[in-house]
């Protein structure tokens, strides 16, 4: 892969070293970073995220960087819980909702998955869209990594699909902005293929 600068967001949660390591494995050097400046120089940035909404929410604005996220042109890939945060809202609270980043339309809302249990946790099977160029060399019925009990229902701006209970997003796209609800650098060769589909776009 050609020599790039990878900007993961020190968003101040807690799964930001598996990402740096998928990444590495792939042989790309990433820096971790809550600089503006650093950020907005990327070429690629991921914005991770494990956790609650709410205290992500808290730790990025506490950080200053809701207006540097939402000026970036690059391409940007939210993981988890960093998907969730680019909607405009989160029923992710107990009352009320949670104002996110604001980064493309949707909002998160509590998984109705009937007698299933939650969290959605363990590998599923996604349906991608046939032309997008992240899930390139990525089969409908792939299986993905997922630990989450809210999501973004399925709606224009989804990506690719997935069924636990009800359909949901497993991933979203609007402009620049991609999100991915399961976690690639748990997902094994599937999981390393989409990170490289990102990182070379």
């Amino acid at each position: 892969m050609s020599q790039q600068t990878i900007v993961i967001v020190n968003t101040g949660c807690a799964n930001i070293s598996s990402v740096k390591f998928a990444l590495e494995r792939l042989g790309v050097a990433v820096t971790v970073s809550d600089d503006p400046a650093v950020i907005k120089a990327a070429d690629k940035v991921f914005l991770p995220g494990v956790g609650s909404a709410g205290a992500a929410m808290k730790s990025i604005t506490g950080k200053g960087l809701i207006p540097t996220l939402q000026q970036l042109t690059q391409p940007v890939l939210g993981v988890c819980l960093g998907m969730q945060l680019m909607v405009q809202q989160s029923d992710e609270a107990t009352s009320g909702t949670i104002d996110c980043l604001k980064l493309m339309p949707g909002e998160v809302t509590r998984l109705k998955a009937g007698e299933l249990r939650l969290p959605h946790m363990g590998w599923n099977t996604i349906s991608p869209k046939i032309d997008s160029a992240l899930f390139a060399g990525i089969d409908a019925g792939t299986y993905f990594y997922f630990v989450h009990s809210f999501a973004v229902p399925v709606y224009e701006h989804t990506l690719a699909s997935c069924e636990y209970g009800q359909s949901f997003s497993a991933a979203i796209q609007h402009n620049n902005f991609f999100g991915v609800q399961f976690h690639p650098e748990r997902s094994g060769e599937a999981g390393a293929q989409l990170l490289t589909n990102f990182v070379n776009m």
